[in-house]
This record gives C-alpha cells, sequence and structure tokens, in this order.
C-alpha cells in the first residue's frame, strides 16, 4: 500500500522535477482508482487479486490507461493509473 504513494512521487521526482507538485499530485490521483473497492464485498480481501475483479480494474480498461499516458495533455493522469495498476497486479503474483 505504501508503494502506492511512493511510487508516484518518485516518477515525479525524476521525470517531472519542474513540474514535481502538479505531476505528484495529479499521479497519485491514479489511487481514485481503488473507489471501486467499495462496491466489493468484502471491501478488502487480502487474498484477492484486485485486477479483473473490480470494475475499474477490468483487463479491457488497462490499454486506455496506456493511451492516457501517451498524450501530453493526460499523460500525468494516464501514468497514475498504470503504475496503480501495475502495483495491484504484484499483489497477484
Amino acid at each position: 500500500m505504501v508503494l502506492h504513494l511512493v511510487v508516484p512521487v518518485v516518477i515525479a521526482w525524476l521525470l517531472f522535477r519542474p513540474i514535481f507538485k502538479k505531476a505528484a499530485l495529479l499521479m497519485l490521483a491514479g489511487n481514485l482508482l481503488d473507489l471501486d473497492h467499495l462496491l466489493a464485498n468484502p471491501i478488502i480481501d487480502p487474498n484477492r487479486c484486485s485486477v479483473g475483479y473490480h470494475m475499474l480494474h477490468q483487463y479491457w480498461l488497462i490499454p486506455l490507461y496506456v493511451f492516457l499516458a501517451v498524450f501530453s495533455k493526460t499523460r500525468l493522469i494516464g501514468i497514475g493509473l498504470v503504475v496503480h495498476i501495475i502495483l495491484d497486479y504484484t499483489d497477484c503474483l
């Protein structure tokens, strides 16, 4: 869970230093993806893989998140979403 906060901030520091605060906040907004956990019962299950289970963690949405990361206007949000999905997927391994 800590990585969901640390990784976006580190990426912002390393790659977007001139706009560090803005970049960090927009990439951290990718954590809003976890709002879909509120629709699950139980909300948090340590034995459940989020990717493929929750509404906003579906495999067919991942290309959309990558697509958002390609364009400059949506890049920071897209990177935040992609990082979030990658970190959630590591829990599945």
